[in-house]
């Protein structure tokens, strides 16, 4: 098992490396032990028409935050299945997404993420996801 600084410090290098995640503006809070936390700044660009942050980027930062939190334990992994549940409308000044392994297999990894959105210091969960996730390389 990795030390936390040097799990979050390879999510980190992970996260730069998505052009995906560089445009959408993800930012790991924490990564480690088989959880990570994903941050992401409201911006009107990642909107749909009525102001609420859009599905795809919910879709987005549940299965990011998932797969970030399985690398801590596995190493790179793809996404055989996730899904997501919509729970309120998504509205924010920013978004924090926060994954768990909830078992780590050697050929399926299931995590669980649930989003939040903020708004000063208020918290409001506004959707929830389930990944499963394939291991296709070396762990951190």
């Amino acid at each position: 098992m990795v030390g936390e600084d040097t799990a979050r410090d390879a999510v980190i290098a992970l996260n730069a490396s998505a052009a995906f995640n560089r445009l959408a503006g993800f930012e790991v809070v924490s990564a480690g032990a088989g959880a990570a936390e994903l941050r992401l700044a409201w911006r009107a660009d990642l909107g749909q028409y009525a102001g609420f942050l859009h599905a795809a980027m919910i879709g987005g930062m549940i299965d990011t935050a998932c797969g970030f939190a399985a690398y801590t334990l596995v190493g790179n992994v793809l996404a055989s299945h996730f899904s997501v549940n919509c729970l309120a409308t998504a509205a924010g000044d920013a978004f924090v997404a926060r994954a768990r392994v909830v078992k780590a297999g050697r050929r399926q990894v299931f995590v669980r993420a649930d989003l939040f959105a903020l708004k000063g210091v208020d918290e409001r969960l506004v959707a929830t996801g389930d990944a499963i996730l394939v291991p296709v390389g070396a762990a951190v």
